[in-house]
């Protein structure tokens, strides 16, 4: 096996022809011989580019609408003859079949035809056959072939190609191995549309692709790495930094905490996040009245936090944020005027995330992964149940559905101290719930007279809402279905304090 092939002929036929015509052109000057399908062809014709096409090659003719044009023995015998076997190439020549040195190949653009909803017939015609063949087949003969499905890939091919008249096998075996990830991320792109309505088909294929090499992972001794989705085009993993130093593991999983928090709620909201549990959240009349809810809830812990909102960042807002120190920030868009008085901060990080759709909630664990349906629910008062004697009023009301939207995005066991559409006191990721309402309580001080209380999960004993009770909490809302239930409601009747069963749990576990 030759440590460099001659390139002397070359396949293409794409659907992605970005810089096809420079590349092919360098090509054709470096005496390569270029095969193409008829609509490649076509293209390169306009750029004045000489082609022979596949049917002058096969002596057949595409047919069926385009479906049958490589698959032939005239063009995978010239790709998957072994170079170093008399044998195969004693075949090639009875058969008069020439070798191709290098495919160039991308496929149908089926993720983008089921991004435009299209019609399942028109979706299916987007399913490419000859092309992860043509690809499948040049990767596995990497030996004697190369293979591109990626248009990043042109020049620095070219200009091995330049140098040396062809490519070195290392070269082919990162070209292969990129091919082999390539059509395994088709395929898995089109096995997860084909099982739509499956919420958990027995085979899941996620492929992912590398967005980002870290500095490190959680700790400075461990390596990291960000990927996304192959195919996605929103979330934190596809946000784009519009300012600071790179981000860091830990930075990247509070931005994601902090902005599925801001997202959940409809009004003006802002969420500060420290390592991974809300400091403070709040809905306000804009931004930048939240984000000052926000940081009231816990101005020590929101130092060197991470701040997401849910709509445009205002200039005002910005302002504002800007005078604490802030790791990140991240918004949907920014107004007039915002990142430039973000930016006056030389290191803090500015994300622009566009949010996703709804996905199943998916956990990696060791040898396999969990995954659920995403934890949504209707927050409407008429699916609750008020328990004890005590009705909360219109205020309260707002404020046990905002606390409850709030808790769920606090590690178990979460309880959750709000007042006037913000927290106040956040106790999150405590084994006992006790703990967690004490924590609470600390935080809120003097402020939980009059507050609301909620959590993520049964009271299993009435310590917890006598704590709160004791704290100045005046309603409480909670899924109920403890066995000692009745001690809870007991304990709130004793106070004239209201609680609300929910019927719905609200754990986080990491």
């Amino acid at each position: 096996m030759p440590d460099v092939i001659r390139i002397q002929t070359a396949l293409v036929s794409v659907s992605d022809r970005t810089g096809l015509s420079e590349f092919c052109k360098g090509l054709a000057e470096a005496g390569v011989t270029i095969i193409a399908t008829d609509s490649t062809g076509r293209h390169l014709a306009e750029s004045g580019i000489a082609t022979t096409t596949v049917a002058e090659v096969t002596g057949f003719p595409e047919m069926l609408g385009g479906r049958i044009k490589t698959l032939h023995p005239k063009v995978h015998g010239g790709i998957l003859a072994d170079r170093d076997d008399p044998k195969h190439a004693a075949e090639l020549t009875e058969a008069g079949i020439a070798a191709i040195d290098l495919v160039v190949v991308n496929l149908y653009q089926f993720r983008e035809a089921v991004a435009q909803d299209l019609e399942s017939s028109q979706i299916i015609e987007q399913i490419d056959i000859g092309g992860p063949a043509l690809i499948r087949a040049a990767a596995k003969n990497h030996t004697g072939v190369a293979v591109i499905v990626d248009p990043a890939s042109y020049d620095a091919v070219l200009e091995e190609i330049s140098m040396t008249g062809g490519l070195e096998f290392e070269t082919r075996r990162a070209l292969a191995a990129e091919a082999f990830a390539h059509t395994a991320a088709y395929d898995a792109a089109i096995a997860r549309w084909m099982m739509r309505d499956e919420a958990f088909p027995e085979h899941l294929s996620i492929p992912m692709e590398r967005v980002q090499t870290l500095r490190y992972g959680e700790n400075p001794h461990q390596g990291g790495a960000l990927y996304a989705e192959v195919g996605g085009e929103g979330g934190v993993a596809r946000a784009k930094q519009l300012h600071g130093k790179d981000l860091s593991f830990n930075n990247i999983l509070d931005v994601d905490a902090a902005w599925e928090t801001a997202q959940e709620f409809e009004e003006p909201a802002v969420a500060i996040i420290k390592h991974g549990i809300p400091s403070g959240v709040a809905i306000g009349e804009d931004i930048a009245a939240a984000y000052e809810l926000a940081l009231e809830s816990d101005r020590i812990s929101a130092f060197g936090g991470v701040v997401a909102v849910n709509g445009p960042l205002s200039r005002d807002a910005a302002r504002k944020i800007a005078e604490v120190f802030t790791e990140c920030v991240a918004a949907p868009a920014f107004e007039p005027g915002a990142l430039e008085v973000l930016m006056e901060k030389k290191n803090l990080r500015i994300l622009q995330v566009v949010e996703p759709g709804l996905e199943p909630a998916m956990r990696r664990i060791s040898g396999g992964m969990l995954v659920q349906d995403p934890d949504v629910f209707d927050d409407e008062r008429g699916e609750m149940r008020v328990v004890t004697k005590a009705q909360p009023t219109d205020e309260q009301w707002s404020d046990l559905l905002f606390a409850w939207r709030a808790c769920k995005h606090v590690r178990s066991n979460a309880i959750v101290f709000a007042r006037g559409g913000a927290t106040i006191g956040v106790g999150g990721g405590q084994t006992s719930r006790i703990d967690a309402v004490e924590i609470a309580a600390k935080k809120a001080g003097a402020r939980s007279r009059g507050a609301v209380c909620a959590s993520d999960a049964f009271f299993p004993f009435r310590d917890g809402p006598d704590a709160a009770i004791a704290a100045g909490i005046a309603a409480i809302i909670q899924p109920g279905g403890s066995v000692r239930d009745e001690e809870a409601i007991a304990a709130c009747d004793e106070a004239g304090v209201a609680m609300i069963f929910t019927g719905v749990r609200h754990f986080r576990h990491g």
